[in-house]
């Protein structure tokens, strides 16, 4: 039983990181390749990370997989939201097939910084007692 569950874990986690290399070559432009490659890929190495853990039962591959799986967690989104941002930042045309760019006027070319919030709207969100 323990063999079969190592077999559709690993197996699954090399179809995941299948299909992310696919859609690397697939996408049209770079921000649907950086979300693609970044949600398939995570999930891919992690599942063969737990079958590998499965597979050697021991206490310190076990930890080593887990502690892996947490780095690979937080450093491929934080790299893939970096490398958005600075996709945007510097202009890299976005696919003619995007609908909308709720970033679109969000960034001032002068302080290099990109709000969150409506920027150039008459509506502003309301400031709370405690953002003074």
């Amino acid at each position: 039983m323990k063999d079969i569950l190592i077999m559709l874990l690993s197996t699954f986690g090399a179809m995941f990181i299948l299909s992310s290399s696919i859609g690397l070559l697939r996408k049209p432009d770079v921000y649907l390749r950086i979300s693609v490659t970044a949600k398939a890929s995570t999930l891919g190495i992690s599942l063969i990370l737990v079958s590998a853990a499965l597979f050697f039962n021991d206490y310190s591959v076990t930890t080593r997989a887990v502690a892996i799986i947490l780095f690979v967690f937080l450093t491929i989104s934080i790299g893939g939201h970096l490398l958005a941002r600075a996709a945007y930042i510097t202009k890299t045309p976005i696919w003619k097939g995007t609908k909308t760019d709720d970033l679109q006027g969000q960034y001032d070319a002068v302080t290099h910084k990109l709000y969150s919030e409506k920027h150039h709207s008459a509506i502003k969100p309301e400031k709370s007692e405690n953002n003074i």
